[in-house]
């Protein structure tokens, strides 16, 4: 007798597998590569810096002496200008990804998908790479690069959520996804190993390496990617399980979803050709095939119920987790005096906690068959957390401690918002049926995430030069207290509800 495993598996081909590798490579080496920015921080302002003041002569300003070869008079105006590329770069990125999930609708994903990572990945080469080489510094091309890196990476998250949606259906959903949502973390950790291992060559080559990967990863994907079951002959499981056999024509279209509370209706009767996890099947009946429904418009989608919560929320979630994405490498290094690559290799253990906490914390709210509460239970330990590793001593191996703790409660709640509860408002009742939709809700969510976290870093780079640390860590623990407030009637509400069941259960006993 065949293992509960071998028969989940058994759905699966190797398609699938590919699918699942090529996707979640994509967003590893665009992470690696997005990281590698927050990684050499350090070395990048005492480039655009005077490395050498005389104080002699009092006379000549630094910025009039190096004038050629430097953008600022000293570190603080250089750290303030960092924090203006990282709000440029997210603002930017929020734009764009209220508008990818339109285009990805409409285009072939595996297009958009090849463009963003192969172009971003030639924008970061000039960025970080060629203007070193020709030793050419200028404000306004850096600001106009990291734009148009910003709109380039836009447009791969929601593609490969598409395309994952497409291949994966309900069956073992909280797995594969959960399994696969770690691609940032793991590409955070790739970053931060790859640019620590080259920086000692110059900051330019740690931009070099990442943005070749890149742009491989992308050749690949145009070459190696399908982006739906339909193009090789096979058949995703749908919503009632009744899905007619098509090859291409419109496999470009997200099927992120589906729902576990429909699973009756696929006994209703049709006359059409399905498949079961990549097998087809039949199903006898008079129905008429059903039409293509309307995609819903972005201002609907907006309002669904617990799309605003969830995106203000994340909001305030995805500007903490960002600044620890962009800053931490920085802040180790200047606040404990640890030479760059150490910083970079410690702040692994940030995404390390985040990878276990989105794993464990997703577990967790599919046995309970609520969300929120766990989000609410972890938020309120994040504070705490905070509180610990803003008194963290000078010590790596407690401080390596204190940070995975933070990730775990930090970027757990992160992770899940932007996949399990992204697809969970995708599966509302105005969206039954509305496939194209899902993309928009999850560009709603992630977009306005995107945009606090834009805010936020010029925030933080401002609380840091005028303020210090501390104070940065004390705007960290308000904007995560400002993400419970903004999911209370929600947690309300799902406690409320967890109570009458129990109260039922304990009146039929």
């Amino acid at each position: 007798m065949s293992s509960p495993c071998c028969g989940f598996l058994a759905q699966y081909t190797h398609h699938h597998l590919v699918a699942f590798l090529l996707t979640f490579f994509s967003y590893v080496l665009l992470h690696a590569s997005r990281k590698t920015f927050s990684n050499v921080k350090v070395s990048i302002s005492a480039q655009w810096t005077p490395s050498v003041q005389n104080a002699s002569s009092p006379a000549f300003s630094p910025r009039e002496t190096w004038e050629k070869n430097n953008l600022f008079a000293d570190s603080d105006e250089a750290t303030l200008f960092l924090g203006v590329l990282d709000t440029i770069f997210l603002f930017s990125y929020a734009v764009g990804l209220y508008m990818s999930g339109v285009i990805g609708d409409r285009m072939n994903l595996r297009y958009v998908l090849s463009f963003g990572l192969c172009g971003s990945a030639i924008v970061e080469f000039v960025f970080g790479t060629l203007t070193e080489w020709l030793q050419f510094y200028n404000i306004y091309l850096y600001c106009g690069l990291w734009v148009l890196n910003g709109l380039l990476q836009s447009a791969v998250w929601p593609c490969v959520v598409a395309v994952m949606g497409n291949w994966f259906g309900k069956s073992g959903r909280g797995f594969v996804f959960g399994l696969w949502s770690a691609c940032a973390s793991v590409g955070n950790i790739l970053g931060a190993f790859l640019a620590s291992s080259v920086l000692k060559y110059g900051y330019e080559y740690a931009f070099l390496v990442t943005s070749v990967l890149q742009f491989a990863g992308g050749v690949v994907v145009f070459f190696g990617l399908l982006t739906s079951p339909k193009e090789v002959g096979l058949c995703l499981e749908s919503e009632t399980s009744l899905s007619p056999v098509e090859r291409d024509a419109d496999s470009h279209r997200p099927l992120m979803s589906d729902e576990e509370d429909e699973e009756e209706e696929g006994e209703e009767e049709g006359s059409e050709e399905v498949c079961d996890g990549g097998y087809y099947t039949i199903q006898q009946g008079d129905e008429e095939p059903r039409e293509t429904p309307k995609a819903i418009g972005f201002c609907q989608a907006f309002c669904l119920p617990g799309v605003l919560p969830y995106s203000l929320a994340y909001a305030c979630l995805k500007l903490v987790n960002y600044s620890f994405f962009f800053w931490l490498p920085f802040y180790l290094s200047r606040n404990f005096g640890w030479k760059e690559a150490q910083a970079d290799r410690l702040s692994v253990w940030y995404d390390v906690g985040g990878i276990i906490g989105g794993t464990i914390q997703g577990l967790i709210s599919d046995c309970m068959g609520k969300r929120a509460p766990v989000l609410a239970v972890s938020l309120l330990l994040a504070m705490g957390a905070l509180v610990g590793y803003s008194h963290s001593p000078p010590d790596q191996v407690v401080n390596a401690a204190l940070l995975a703790t933070t990730g775990f409660f930090i970027g757990g709640p992160s992770n899940m918002i932007s996949s399990a509860i992204s697809a969970d408002l995708g599966r509302q009742e105005a969206l039954r049926g509305s496939q194209e939709a899902l993309a928009t809700v999850t560009g709603i969510v992630d977009g306005t995430g995107s945009i606090g976290a834009a805010a936020g870093q010029y925030l933080v780079s401002l609380i840091e030069s005028k303020l210090g640390w501390m104070c940065v860590f004390y705007f960290f623990i308000v904007m995560t207290g400002g993400s419970i407030v903004f999911i209370l009637p929600l947690i309300v509400t799902e406690i409320r509800a967890m109570w009458r069941d129990r109260q039922a259960r304990t009146h039929q006993l």
